[in-house]
């Protein structure tokens, strides 16, 4: 039985270590900031949780961590009582975090410098697709690590790809998310349009979403946006520190984000609207109130 250990339990790492359990027959050990959302997880899961994540990591041939940023990320790795402290040489920390690629290419070195591996491996697909373990992996890093991490992240995952060198996990999903903030930006004006000019919203999409306008955001989020229902999914919060990082790394590549730069105030406009965690398609909400 492989031993791992899961690092962060939040609204995506707690169903993404329990397939791990269930789908990967893995033995797992988790850490989270709030033991009782660790003790809620054993209860449900079986294997055990530790005090520190380096206790979590000993003698795990895989460790995988979802937390925050890019700090947070730092703490649970290089920390005092980080997991690169407990990791036996050879072993692979996976990052499931959306984070730099900085930061990635910088515990890169650091793990090789003691003898482990590190892949940066952000996910797409909600929180929906942790839980039906249907995420989408893009992944930093060294070949030979990664071909032996693949079979195991795919507990969670229903597809996974190594983009290129250390960083290139996250790069490839700062890729995705600048393409997300305009689609749902595009989707928002859309019903918005609808719903002014008199047209049954929810018949319009039925029949544009057969045509050139379809899209994942397009089928699962225009009923709910219409509705005006914003209680699940990916929030606001995250969606701005995420596009945040974009940003920054397009300035440093001389990349232009103008409808991304432009989105991000618009989910500001919705923050102050009471809507830090609602989900990302309330771009809906903000139009709905001019």
């Amino acid at each position: 039985m492989t031993k791992a250990a899961f690092i962060g339990l939040g609204a995506m790492g707690y169903p993404m270590a329990g397939h791990l359990v269930r789908k990967g027959g893995c033995e797992v050990t988790v850490y989270n900031r709030s033991a009782a959302k660790a003790a809620s997880w054993v209860a449900a899961f079986g294997g055990r949780s530790a005090p520190t994540p380096k206790d979590a990591a000993a003698g795990a041939e895989f460790v995988f961590a979802c937390v925050g940023n890019d700090d947070d990320l730092r703490q649970v790795t290089i920390g005092p009582e980080g997991a690169f402290a407990g990791m036996k040489p050879g072993a692979i920390f996976v990052d499931d975090t959306t984070a730099s690629a900085e930061v990635a290419r910088e515990l890169h070195a650091a793990a090789k410098a003691r003898g482990l591996h590190f892949i940066d491996a952000p996910v797409s697909g909600g929180q929906a697709g942790a839980e039906n373990g249907a995420l989408t992996v893009m992944c930093g890093g060294d070949p030979e690590p990664y071909a032996r991490a693949e079979p195991i992240i795919m507990s969670f995952a229903k597809a996974c790809r190594l983009m290129g060198p250390s960083g290139a996990g996250q790069l490839t999903k700062m890729v995705n998310q600048i393409a997300i903030a305009g689609l749902v930006q595009g989707i928002a004006e859309a019903l918005n349009f609808a719903v002014r000019a008199g047209l049954d919203a929810k018949a319009a999409v039925e029949v544009i979403s057969k045509g050139a306008a379809q899209s994942w955001q397009l089928e699962n989020r225009a009923g709910t946006m219409i509705e005006g229902r914003y209680d699940f999914g990916f929030a606001v919060e995250w969606m701005r520190k995420d596009l945040g990082i974009c940003l920054k790394t397009a300035r440093a590549a001389g990349a232009s984000l103008p409808v991304a730069a432009l989105v991000d105030q618009f989910y500001g406009e919705v923050e102050n609207m009471g809507g830090k965690r609602w989900d990302t398609s309330s771009l809906m909400a903000r139009l709905a109130r001019h």
